[in-house]
């Protein structure tokens, strides 16, 4: 007989249970699984981010993306927490089992797949095994797998388990079945209103059992109290007996649909109808698609792990189609309330141009559709053109808490914008997108800088009172990384005009020339004007020879180098050091490349997943920001892909000696390989 998906699927379950995965590139293992310092591993579509949970069969959050309320928080919105929909309890022998009645507990990350898979034994009466998916073609879908094998005669009594957390209000649950002659579709359901009441959240879900095991069993709904509900069923299994179901849920918000309710119920009716045989391959096809884009280092597992990690959370957090963006906790959770800010377009938006441009388009979808928004700001801080805020949320107002100046004064973000608009041109070629997206953008943002500056003669067209990217000082003048993102961004609009046959405005490139980066007496760029050589938070300087290429001479670059990496705070946030390992690697100095690159993501790893903190020993993962940056360490680093205007070029570059080969495949529209040997 021809192997279906799901007798694959579990006997790859079953190897999971029983391989060593220590040394594949592909999964994550979680072993030793302690409570007290458990941070969450994601499974993920772009739209719902699952966090894993301690405790056996279930969540620790559901994040819904594109849709915010306000948590009373700061004052600003957050991005919304559905309900827990996925979770499951089980009951065994009429006992409900948890963390102290099981043992071989481990959690197992496919990044493949895109599949966590939770393994235990309950006694020796049972084993379990548990895969969560966020269904990459559905997105607004999750699927749970279970498979148990009893050890003796037993009776589980599994259970889909709907829980609101406890800021959402006027919780209503429902339970309903629809007939039909060979099938019964079960429906648990709980709908509520947002924080403020400004959204309709519903969450659906529904069985699916396999046919293999004849009648389906019977569906009892308890409603426990307004915020939790659940459907279970009894089931006697005799020893050596293997049993297996699937759970698919949906969850929706008011923000995508006008009548979420219904339509939560019509995604899981469509799932379960679809078939567990179905769903998987649809999913696991999605996948592989993405996967043909892909980083593939010989010679040190470690650091491919890590890299492929890197890689899994930005895919999973973003998804093409969508306009929508990237937080720097991706779908983690509430970390810095679900907003944007620069950390996108400068950090997690160069890997993804090169290896998915259709899921970067979307990031720029974002801030193309919110561009009234930037309009509105710019006019009532005094300034033409688009003025971008540093925290944006749903509509693209400033969301930055107010006792935060970064809202009022981090202005570079603007330019961070059109920057990375120009690079998706650059990568692409579409002159159709260029005239009318990208210059459009680029038209509004060097008008921004234009009339920014403050004109004090040749050679001083001042921006001052800024926050740079070293946030620790505020309010400076002719900071070294605005100012040169103000440049490359007014040099980059003259070029978009003259792509589209059109004159430029000629005050462009005029102000480009008189912007002023400093320095010191003996040719150090200096990062402000008052700058003494302070602790700095992260790169700012070094920042404008990579990404920028404003600091282009080997020994500018190296004397920069030298100053700025000591006085870099060892609690500062990890995108610094990717910035210095990329220098490193395209200096071909791949020894301090590779100990940089360390530094970018190894000591910023928490229990038991290794997901990134924003800080060495730091705790609010997942930090996508530092995955973005670490990548591109690699990529644009050691692998020495270069954006240009010829397009993606090769720089040549050295290895870490303990890496054989890298391979980066799938690169640009073209999907190009590029490989670099010892």
């Amino acid at each position: 007989m021809r192997k279906t998906i799901f007798s694959v699927l579990c006997s790859y379950a079953v190897s999971l249970f029983a391989q060593d995965l220590s040394n594949s590139p592909w999964h994550i293992e979680a072993t030793q699984i302690d409570p007290a310092r458990y941070f969450g591993i994601t499974v993920a579509n772009g739209m719902i981010g699952l966090v894993s949970s301690p405790d056996p069969m279930r969540v620790q959050d559901v994040v819904l993306n594109g849709a915010y309320d306000y948590y009373q928080r700061g004052r600003v919105s957050n991005i919304l927490k559905t309900f827990n929909h996925v979770n499951m309890n089980l009951d065994v022998d009429g006992r409900r089992i948890g963390r102290a009645d099981i043992s071989r507990y481990t959690q197992t990350l496919d990044m493949q797949k895109a599949a966590l898979t939770t393994t235990f034994d309950v006694g020796d009466k049972l084993s379990v095994r548990h895969t969560l998916l966020a269904l990459r073609h559905l997105p607004y879908t999750a699927m749970s797998v279970v498979e148990i094998t009893a050890h003796k005669d037993v009776t589980i009594t599994p259970m889909s388990v709907i829980e609101a957390p406890t800021h959402l209000a006027d919780v209503r649950n429902y339970y309903s079945e629809i007939d039909r002659p060979h099938v019964l579709i079960p429906l648990l359901t709980s709908v509520a209103k947002s924080p403020s009441g400004r959204y309709t959240v519903a969450a659906s879900t529904s069985f699916i059992f396999d046919e293999a095991h004849g009648q389906e069993p019977k569906i009892i709904h308890e409603d426990w109290d307004y915020n939790m509900h659940l459907a279970k069923f009894y089931k006697l299994l005799k020893a050596g007996q293997t049993y297996r179901f699937c759970v698919v849920g949906s969850t929706v918000s008011s923000h995508t649909y006008n009548d979420p309710h219904n339509e939560a119920e019509r995604l899981t009716i469509f799932a379960k109808l679809e078939g567990r045989e179905r769903l998987l391959q649809r999913h696991e096809a999605e996948w592989e698609k993405l996967w043909q884009s892909d980083v593939v280092v010989e010679g040190d597992l470690e650091a491919q792990r890590a890299i492929r990690s890197a890689l899994y959370h930005l895919y999973s957090f973003a998804r093409e189609g969508t306009a929508l963006s990237l937080s720097p906790m991706g779908l983690s959770g509430l970390g810095y309330n679900g907003h944007i800010f620069w950390d996108t377009e400068l950090w997690m938006y160069p890997p993804l141009l090169l290896l998915q441009p259709e899921i970067a388009r979307s990031l720029l979808d974002y801030r193309f559709e919110r561009m009234a928004a930037a309009r509105q700001n710019a006019f009532s801080h005094g300034y033409p053109g688009v003025m971008f805020p540093w925290e944006s949320s749903a509509d693209g107002s400033e969301d930055t808490p107010v006792w935060a100046l970064t809202g009022p004064f981090q202005h570079h973000i603007t330019g961070c914008v059109g920057w990375a608009f120009w690079q998706y041109y650059l990568v692409t070629k579409d002159k159709t997108w260029l005239r009318e997206r990208g210059y459009p953008m680029l038209k509004e943002v060097a008008d921004f800088w234009a009339g920014r500056v403050e004109r004090n003669g040749p050679g001083r067209y001042d921006i001052n009172n800024v926050i740079g990217a070293n946030e620790w000082q505020e309010n400076i003048d002719n900071n070294a990384f605005t100012n040169g993102m103000a440049i490359t961004v007014l040099q980059y609009a003259s070029a978009a005009a003259k792509e589209l046959g059109l004159t430029p405005n000629p005050d462009w490139l005029h102000v480009a020339q008189n912007i002023p980066i400093l320095k010191f007496p003996d040719g150090v760029t200096r990062e402000n004007a008052t700058y003494k050589g302070e602790i700095i938070k992260q790169a700012d300087v070094n920042l404008l020879a990579f990404p920028l290429k404003i600091i282009t001479k080997e020994a500018d670059v190296r004397k920069d180098l030298a100053y700025y990496e000591p006085r870099m705070a060892p609690d500062g946030p990890a995108m610094g050091h990717s910035v210095l390992a990329a220098l490193y690697a395209r200096l071909n100095e791949p020894h301090k490349a590779y100990q940089a690159f360390v530094k970018s993501y190894k000591p910023n790893e928490v229990p038991p997943f290794g997901v990134l903190a924003e800080t060495a020993g730091g705790t609010n993962p997942y930090f996508a920001t530092g995955a973005g940056g670490m990548l591109q360490a690699v990529i644009m680093g050691m692998g020495g892909i270069d954006i240009t205007e010829q397009g993606i070029v090769q720089l040549k570059t050295k290895l870490p000696p303990s890496w054989r080969s890298l391979t980066i495949r799938g690169v640009g529209p073209e999907k190009k390989t590029f490989v670099v040997k010892q």
